[in-house]
C-alpha cells in the first residue's frame, strides 16, 4: 500500500480548518507522505487586494503552511465560485491523483454551505473512481492508472451543517488533541484571510474559531479536540476504515 495521503479541497486554507490534524498525525506517527491541494488559489478571498495579488499571496501561504509538516502544496488553478464538475476539471484532478497516488483522499462534505465545496467533493469522488481506469481519457497521457480506488473520506462541513442548517453528524472522529497547536500554527500561516473572514463571514480570530470547532467535535467523542469524517462506502470503493485503524476512530 502506498503510504500517501492527499487533501483535495476547494481553497488554500480549507485543509487547515478541516483535516490538518489527521494529516499531521499520519506524517508524524506513521511516516506518511502528505500532499495538500486546493482547486483554486483563493482569488476572491480579499477586500484589500486584486485577484492576481491575493492569488499569489495565498499560494505562498498554502505552500508555507504545508511545509510546516513536510507536505507539498498543489493548486489546480480553477477560480473561486467557478468550480464545476466538467471534463477539463476532472482531467486536472485525475492527473493529480495519478501523480500523487494516494491511498487516502480527503475532500469536502457532499453537502456544505457553498457550491465550491460541494463541486470539489463531486470532482474528488469522480477522480478517485476514474484514476484506476486505464481507458479514462486514454489519449491525454494522465499518467499510470492507480492500482485501486483510494479510501475517500469526507471532512465535516463548515459548522457541521448542510445548506439548510441541518446537522451533519460525522461517522467517526479522530483525536487531534496532541497536535492542535500545530494545526493552529498551520492555519495562522493564512494570515491574509483574517480581514476577509471578518468582513464576509463575520468571523474574527479565525484560528480561535477553528479551535472552538475542534473542541466541540472533541466533546462528541470524549476527547479534547477532534476532527470528524465520513467514509465514502459506495460500491467498489474500499470498505475498511483505514484512517480509523491507523489513528484510532472515536465513536460519535
Amino acid at each position: 500500500m502506498n503510504t500517501t495521503a492527499l487533501s483535495l479541497l476547494a481553497h488554500p486554507d480549507d485543509a487547515e480548518f478541516l483535516c490538518a490534524g489527521v494529516l499531521i498525525r499520519l506524517a508524524r506517527e506513521h511516516g506518511w507522505t502528505i500532499h495538500i491541494a486546493s482547486l483554486t488559489p483563493g482569488d476572491c478571498g480579499s477586500v484589500e487586494h486584486g485577484p492576481l495579488e491575493i492569488s499569489n499571496l495565498r499560494r505562498a501561504e498554502g505552500a508555507h503552511a504545508a511545509a510546516l509538516i513536510g507536505a507539498q502544496y498543489h493548486c489546480l488553478e480553477e477560480r473561486d465560485l467557478l468550480i464545476f464538475y466538467n471534463e477539463a476539471t476532472l482531467e486536472k484532478v485525475t492527473r493529480l491523483l495519478r501523480a500523487v497516488r494516494p491511498s487516502i483522499l480527503f475532500t469536502h462534505s457532499p453537502s456544505d454551505y457553498m457550491l465550491d465545496h460541494e463541486q470539489t467533493s463531486v470532482l474528488a469522488r469522480a477522480a478517485a473512481f476514474a484514476a484506476p481506469i486505464p481507458n479514462f481519457l486514454a489519449d491525454r497521457n494522465l499518467g499510470p492508472p492507480l492500482e485501486q480506488i483510494p479510501h475517500v473520506y469526507y471532512c465535516d462541513p463548515i459548522e457541521g451543517k448542510d445548506p439548510l442548517g441541518r446537522t451533519v453528524a460525522p461517522g467517526f472522529c479522530i483525536d487531534i488533541s496532541a497536535v492542535i497547536d500545530d494545526k493552529a500554527e498551520m492555519l495562522a500561516r493564512h494570515a491574509s484571510q483574517r480581514q476577509w473572514l471578518l468582513k464576509h463571514h463575520g468571523m474574527d480570530q479565525y484560528v480561535q474559531a477553528m479551535r472552538d470547532w475542534c473542541a466541540a467535535r472533541g466533546q462528541w467523542c470524549g476527547v479534547g479536540y477532534a476532527e470528524g469524517f465520513r467514509q465514502h462506502l459506495g460500491h467498489s470503493y474500499p470498505q475498511d476504515n483505514l484512517l480509523g485503524r491507523l489513528l484510532g476512530a472515536k465513536a460519535v
